[in-house]
């Protein structure tokens, strides 16, 4: 028990960043009406990309002694990647609907 209040005590100021990305992200998305929510793919896959570098630049400056950091910015290059590609995916399709066909 004592490892884990050390843990906390030690990571306090991460676990509240993340416990306020989780609701800032949350009330954001939330807000945004449906029409505006493919165009605004596109922001999201940007956001993406900074949140893989910063995951990339995190694994680079932690020992490799302090696991929960290392384990955060694993988790974000993770997460984030599949947001990345998931959302270029369905922004790349959204725009192929608006390419006129080709008359034979």
């Amino acid at each position: 028990m004592n490892e884990i209040i050390a843990f906390f005590e030690q990571n306090i100021e991460i676990i509240y960043l993340l416990t306020f990305a989780v609701f800032l992200g949350f009330e954001v998305i939330s807000k945004i009406p449906t029409i505006l929510h493919t165009p605004l793919m596109s922001g999201s896959n940007a956001i993406s990309g900074v949140v893989l570098i910063g995951a990339i630049l995190l694994i680079r400056v932690t020992e490799p002694t302090d696991y929960f950091p290392l384990i955060m910015a694993t988790l974000g290059i993770i997460l984030g990647t599949i947001n990345l590609v998931g959302g270029l995916a369905v922004t790349s399709r959204m725009l192929e609907m608006f390419n006129k066909k080709k008359r034979k």
